[in-house]
């Protein structure tokens, strides 16, 4: 009785390594028999249309910069998007962001709806309603500021109207550059200079 099991048994292990591999190759066939078809004509009118415009216009997404001016001033800029318009390093950005930290603990942020890069002349001009925060407490706003990339310095040559620790303030203009061998910073506003005295509660 045992042997004619195990006799049982050794055909069932014979029949089974024939048709086990033969089974598995029938589902494998099937898969690529019933398989959807791929239509490689599916993704290639978004690729096409992103690398012709890429190619057409060409631009940076998420740009950053960042370095340190001649007078020891940390400077960044970063923007949503930037395109360059010159074989001068020259570029136009979207959605700008500036950030100026000086020596002495100070630091100025600027925003903007868009501006540009000029490499060749160490500068960023930043328009299209500009605001300027720093840690002193003052709020501007203008129509535009340029910066400086190779020594601390803001001009905005528009007309300004800040919100200052001391009152509210209405200019021609404003700068913000370093004093001299003194390692401090000032703003200074220029041109029919008006100051409305709001004295804290």
């Amino acid at each position: 009785m045992a042997l004619a099991e195990r006799d049982l048994h050794s055909r069932i292990v014979a029949w089974a390594k024939v048709i086990l591999p033969l089974a598995a190759l029938v589902i494998l066939s099937t898969l690529f028999l019933f398989a959807r078809a791929i239509d490689p004509e599916d993704a290639i009118p978004y690729a096409e249309v992103d690398v012709a415009e890429r190619v057409r216009e060409p631009r940076l997404t998420a740009p950053t910069y960042s370095g340190v001016t001649s007078d020891g001033a940390a400077v960044s800029f970063r923007a949503t998007e930037a395109r360059p318009t010159d074989a001068n390093g020259a570029a136009t950005a979207r959605m700008m962001q500036v950030q100026l930290a000086t020596p002495d603990g100070g630091q100025a942020d600027l925003t903007a709806a868009y501006g540009a890069y000029h490499a060749d002349r160490g500068l960023v001009t930043l328009e299209g309603g500009v605001t300027l925060t720093t840690t002193t407490g003052f709020r501007i706003e203008t129509e535009a500021i340029e910066a400086r990339l190779d020594r601390t310095g803001l001009m905005a040559r528009s007309a300004i109207a800040a919100d200052a620790p001391m009152g509210r303030i209405t200019a021609a203009g404003m700068t913000l550059q370093p004093v001299p061998d003194t390692g401090e910073y000032v703003m200074v506003f220029t041109g029919r200079v008006r100051l409305t005295y709001l004295p804290a509660p």
